[in-house]
């Protein structure tokens, strides 16, 4: 890194949440529901009623936005069926925020 350019700012719960969110309604868009509430507590599932076909849309957004260093097949290859089901968006932000802090370490 060149010593006068400043570091790129931590990515932050809140920024993550804006950019995902975002996403999101790009996602839901192609029903024509992109005036969603989508906070932390929103679910994938139960609240934006988003199928398996919508998920890989949105890995696809975060591959775009994020490079390799956030997966979201990755992420929920590591979860139970159950745990998918009730995925909340929070739980992804938190996870986006987590991959890029570490990412920026390696």
């Amino acid at each position: 890194m060149n010593p006068t350019q400043p570091a790129p700012p931590r990515p932050t719960a809140d920024t993550v949440l804006a950019e995902v969110t975002g996403m999101l309604r790009e996602v839901l868009a192609e029903y024509g529901d992109d005036d969603a509430v989508i906070g932390m507590s929103t679910t994938f599932t139960r609240d934006l009623e988003l199928e398996s076909i919508d998920l890989v849309t949105l890995a696809g957004l975060l591959e775009e936005r994020y490079g390799g260093r956030v997966n979201l097949a990755e992420f929920l290859a590591g979860m139970e069926f159950d745990e998918i089901i009730e995925l909340t968006v929070g739980r992804l932000v938190e996870y986006v925020v987590r991959s890029l802090r570490t990412g920026r370490a390696g």
